[in-house]
């Protein structure tokens, strides 16, 4: 079918009930142009100002919201199908068309498509409404309304289905691949038809390298499924490291010429999982270093752009991350496209929730009539994507501990195992949630049975000591038995365990602490059938605000909440801030990984020098890479310096601090007490006596000066490019205690589509024009909306105005 972009002309509104509206009208109308998040405009409340969402939802509102859009159809489309496809809705998004009932979903991250052809006006404009809503249903930021790609599709009587061709790759070597290619056709005459259906596989250069053609008869109103086998010789086989890609474009011919076609790309590579080699892709064991990922855009909110997912891939992979798990939710097709043409894995999450609730009016009150179309969406958009790996049914349900939650778990596994059997299902699942109604039992026995009573005042070590109960072994067995891969959450005493009480079974961390992953990358490298670790979060995101945040003991011995107060905005945690800066943990992931053989630098913030510890397992040090601590001369500070090497020397203006061990036997860590004094801190790595490399940080010095930086120069229409604003001074060492509000302005044929910065916890859109700076950055994107030259001027108090051109073809 001809896929055409279906994003512009839109308005949107928020919506009251028609009753509401008789005398005086609605709300006005506001043209926007898709994606759209509906939430991130809204004013953000305290708890006690009108927001029942909570910090969950950042302290956004929910709401209900409408959307509008006036489009021709031609009247040769009459005797053509005519569908509208939306990527997602968020969420239970209702579609009408010409004032009639078109279509439903209730759950926000299914891709679906609506038959628009029974209700148009042909030669005529036509009107379609979309209404979504967002209460309650939700533990994190999921943003609102139509926030992901729509398009049009329209084809002939006889085409090739929506999604209709799937490309797998069941027999691989370097000497030839065999592709199997199976075409659904429909057919929507009268009579029955017998088109033509040509394929031809081609490489990245264009190369035509394998064809196919053969005759498909197709019953009026029965899809036929037309399978071939190609042949392609001495493939280029895709991998992390080198992702090759291939296309495969199918075309349906009549006697009267071209009926459809339809093009997708795909990758060749092999698959397979035991207990002694763990994952191998085409026949090389590979460890997944995996960060789990939710799917807000940070400053854009939910809206999903294709440059926006593309550039958070790279960031994570040139990160170290070879792998993403989609938490908690399908992941979009913009992402999986970047993940393809990148080479990072993927793992591909169905849900949060089967049947039991954790918010009010969560996917739980749908799950039951819905969740075989969701799955159906899911693996329909993953199929050809050569970068996903596994299937994730659900994340942390509690009912894996029951056995009617283990028949469900066995229903969904073998509902994705009937669509799609090249990939492997998993389940992330959470041993202590699995028993939480026997947890008050269970933390009652002998301290001997697991060491409950004594572990109960850590999180982590409480969710390790229950994991690793038999009360969880028997409780989890059957849960984990009807998967291919036992995704386990926090819960890495049970590597060793299972390996002795299920030889069989094969591990990921499916979601991990930060704060661990030099002991669980330990036991990923010890253990051949533990595949891989899945960090919470590899990026940081909106809501489920402050669990990462920095907590210290207060004098009266109060201990703070897990979720942060209005007016925090984030969550606190992750390798990679809202804005794509990497901070201290993800250096020293890579360190662990192997990947850095540099040392890295990290300073506490002096202000807290002395205070006792209290933050979550996913909360890092309050450390950042500066040696810029105006007003703290002469006060304590401490210092992180991370390194695989022996041991590391500190020197602070040429004068050396010690040395100290570091490397793996030490956690790769080695920390250093000393007084802030301005100018120069380095550390040295050295192994076996011989120094293997050196980190600097430099005290800012001079006047302020503020720099734009721009990832991309030229961009196409509809585009985006990020600009960073940064506080230096005049070597380009950045300012991190010189944080001011910085405006911009923007000209040319562009718009600023979102300004804001990493801070936490703040009362700042990102809707608006100006925003404070937080560590000495900010983040402005611009969207292409034609072609020329995009001007972005940038000012701030005492500094002179930066500037910022980029070019839009």
């Amino acid at each position: 079918m001809i896929r055409e972009s279906f994003n512009g002309g839109w308005e949107f509104r928020p919506k009251v009930s028609s009753f509401a509206e008789l005398g005086r009208g609605g709300a006005p109308w506001r043209l926007v142009t898709l994606p759209h998040d509906a939430m991130i405009g809204q004013q953000r409340f305290a708890p006690d100002g009108g927001s029942l969402e909570g910090g969950a939802s950042a302290y956004f509102p929910g709401g209900t919201w409408e959307y509008r859009k006036t489009f021709f159809v031609p009247e040769e489309h009459r005797c053509r199908r005519v569908l509208v496809e939306f990527e997602a809705v968020y969420r239970d998004a209702m579609v009408y068309v010409n004032g009639d009932y078109a279509g439903q979903r209730p759950y926000g991250y299914s891709l679906f498509r609506v038959d628009a052809g029974r209700f148009l006006r042909f030669g005529a404009d036509n009107d379609i409404r979309v209404e979504a809503r967002a209460h309650r249903d939700s533990r994190w930021y999921t943003g609102a309304g139509i926030y992901r790609d729509t398009w049009l599709l329209t084809g002939p009587l006889v085409r090739v289905g929506p999604g209709g061709v799937r490309v797998t790759t069941p027999d691989t070597d370097t000497e030839r691949a065999v592709v199997e290619i199976a075409t659904t056709v429909e057919n929507d005459s009268i009579a029955i038809r017998t088109p033509r259906l040509l394929t031809e596989i081609r490489d990245a250069a264009g190369n035509l390298v394998a064809t196919d053609a053969c005759q498909v008869s197709v019953l009026p109103g029965e899809p036929a499924i037309a399978r071939q086998r190609l042949y392609v010789r001495t493939p280029a086989l895709w991998r992390p490291d080198s992702p090759a890609l291939y296309s495969a474009r199918v075309t349906l011919t009549e006697d009267d010429g071209e009926a459809d076609a339809e093009t997708v790309t795909f990758g060749i590579r092999s698959l397979r999982l035991d207990p002694d080699h763990g994952l191998r892709i085409n026949g090389e064991t590979v460890k997944l270093r995996g960060a789990c990922v939710h799917h807000d855009n940070g400053v854009l909110g939910a809206a999903t752009f294709a440059r926006a997912e593309e550039r958070r891939v790279q960031i994570l992979k040139d990160a170290g991350f070879n792998a993403i798990r989609m938490a908690h939710h399908p992941m979009s097709t913009a992402m999986l496209d970047a993940c393809d043409r990148l080479g990072m894995l993927v793992m591909d999450e169905a849900f949060d929730v089967w049947t039991s609730a954790k918010s009010d009016f969560d996917y739980h009150l749908n799950f039951p009539q819905w969740w075989e179309r969701d799955i159906d969406a899911m693996v329909a958009k993953d199929v050809n994507h050569p970068s996903v790996i596994a299937y994730s049914i659900g994340n942390e349900i509690p009912e894996t501990g029951t056995p009617a939650g283990a028949a469900w778990g066995r229903r969904l596994a073998e509902k994705v195992r009937s669509l799609d059997g090249t990939r492997y299902v998993t389940n992330a699942v959470n041993g202590m949630l699995a028993v939480l109604d026997d947890l008050a039992a269970l933390r009652s026995q002998p301290s001997d049975e697991a060491g409950i009573n004594t572990r109960m005042a850590d999180p982590g070590d409480m969710m390790n000591a229950v994991s690793s109960s038999d009360l969880v072994t028997r409780r989890t067995a059957e849960s984990f038995s009807v998967l291919d891969i036992a995704g386990i959450n926090y819960a890495e005493a049970r590597y060793a365990l299972d390996r002795d009480l299920f030889p069989n079974r094969i591990i990921v961390g499916s979601e991990t602490f930060p704060t661990r992953i030099d002991g669980n990358w330990r036991l990923v490298k010890q253990y051949p059938n533990v595949i891989g670790d899945f960090t919470w979060t590899g990026w940081d995101y909106l809501g489920e605000a402050g669990i990462g945040r920095p907590q210290y003991a207060t004098a009266d011995g109060t201990q703070p909440g897990f979720a942060a107060p209005y007016p925090w905005l984030l969550a606190g945690c992750g390798d990679i801030d809202i804005t794509g800066h990497r901070r201290p943990a993800s250096y020293y992931r890579q360190i662990v990984f192997g990947l850095r053989d540099q040392p890295y630098l990290a300073v506490r913030r002096p202000e807290h020098h002395g205070k006792t510890w209290t933050g979550t397992p996913w909360a890092w040090s309050d450390s950042i890479a500066s040696w810029t601590w105006p007003g703290s001369e002469g006060a304590p500070v401490t210092v992180e310096v991370y390194s695989d090497a022996d041991e590391v020397e500190l020197f602070l203006n040429g004068r050396s601090l010690g040395r100290k061990p570091a490397g793996d036997s030490h956690r790769f860590r080695a920390e250093f007490e000393t007084v802030y004094q301005p100018g120069e801190l380095f550390a040295v790595a050295y192994t076996g006596g011989t120094e293997t490399g050196r980190h600097t940080v430099r005290s800012a010095t001079g006047p302020v000066r503020l720099r734009a930086e721009t990832d991309r120069q030229v961009i196409s229409a509809g585009d985006l490019a990020y600009v960073a604003l940064i506080l230096t001074d005049a070597a380009g060492t950045r300012y991190t205690i010189a944080d001011r509000p910085v405006g911009i302005e923007v000209t040319g044929p562009g718009v600023l589509l979102g300004f804001g910065s990493a801070n936490p916890s703040t009362e700042e859109r990102f809707d608006a024009t100006e925003h404070r700076t937080y560590d000495g950055r900010a983040l402005a994107v611009l969207r292409a909306t034609g072609a020329g030259k995009i001007r972005l001027t940038a000012t701030a108090a005492e500094c002179e105005p930066a500037e910022s051109i980029v070019t839009a073809e």
